[in-house]
């Protein structure tokens, strides 16, 4: 059996995350078997976990590589073509890993010529989020504005510039040393997340209040709620449970839109120029679990990736 390099949770009774060999994953007639060349790394990538995992299981979520095998089941795809993806809670394993196995189901997406793995690989997770929660927000005209909490991430960089594109105003909240990149993709207001008066500084832009809001970070969403006008809307991205006040409607993502459209104009918005892919930092592979651990301090600026090339 053909083996490959991978990091693994051990055992049920043993979750640290170990490099190890595993077998390579074989596929399902409904499955790709993909080369991976490029890992997007995320907080939540050692514990997003299928109900019963087969050990040791090889974490992560999110990926780019190239078609190494195709289910007999599977149309549109053939060895060869680079493609970047979610793979999440599979029986199979993740992605941080030589090979994965993806369904067809999964979000598969095709690379444009000029963007690379590592590129790639930083879009799809954050790139969806955005763009659901941009979608969950309610219709805002040209010139109305926004306010997105913790706006130095991979989802706060995508959801600044993204709101510019559309003709939106942005205030955004992070740590002092972001603050003037923040300005530089667009932000007409920067404010520091841990001065207690952030809020009154963003109402001295907006008095009235911000037409809506993105709370990125945990515990950020009652706080932006200050900021948002009467009857606007709260996108809690972590799931903060925050009950409403002045009408503020508080909701979680949009996952019944269809956004695979929006992620490929995106995809190509990057390597024309048009909006900008901010990754903090590229990982060789060996080094994964120190990208785990700057991740999980959610000070990274844009996104971090792992590459196997």
């Amino acid at each position: 059996m053909q083996s490959m390099t991978a990091f693994v949770i051990p055992s049920v009774h043993d979750q640290a995350i170990a490099l190890a060999q595993v077998a390579v994953p074989g596929i399902a007639a409904d499955e790709l078997l993909v080369e991976v060349k490029a890992v997007g790394v995320g907080i939540h990538d050692s514990y997003f976990l299928p109900r019963e995992p087969s050990y040791p299981y090889p974490i992560g979520i999110e990926a780019a590589g190239v078609v190494a095998q195709v289910g007999s089941s599977v149309s549109g795809y053939a060895p060869g073509d680079r493609i970047v993806f979610i793979s999440a809670m599979q029986p199979k394993g993740g992605v941080w890993a030589q090979y994965a196995a993806v369904r067809r189901d999964s979000l598969i997406l095709p690379i444009p010529e000029g963007m690379s793995f590592e590129q790639a690989a930083a879009v799809p997770v954050a790139g969806n989020t955005t763009l659901r929660a941009l979608h969950t927000l309610p219709t805002i005209d040209k010139g109305g504005s926004i306010f997105v909490a913790g706006a130095s991430g991979a989802i706060g960089t995508f959801a600044l510039q993204l709101a510019r594109a559309r003709g939106w105003q942005v205030a955004a909240s992070a740590s002092p040393r972001n603050h003037d990149y923040l300005r530089s993709l667009g932000a007409a207001v920067t404010v520091d997340y841990h001065d207690a008066v952030w809020p009154e500084q963003v109402r001295q832009w907006r008095p009235e209040g911000v037409d809506g809001a993105l709370a990125v970070q945990p515990q950020t969403t009652a706080d932006t709620a200050r900021v948002v006008k009467d009857g606007g809307t709260v996108v809690t991205i972590s799931g903060d449970q925050v009950p409403p006040t002045r009408g503020v409607r508080i909701a979680g993502l949009d996952y019944q839109c269809d956004v695979h459209g929006e992620l490929l104009a995106l995809m190509d918005d990057i390597v024309a120029g048009r909006i900008e892919l901010v990754i903090e930092k590229t990982y060789p592979f060996t080094d994964a679990l120190s990208a785990l651990t700057k991740v999980q301090t959610r000070r990274a600026r844009g996104k971090v990736v792992l590459s196997l090339t």
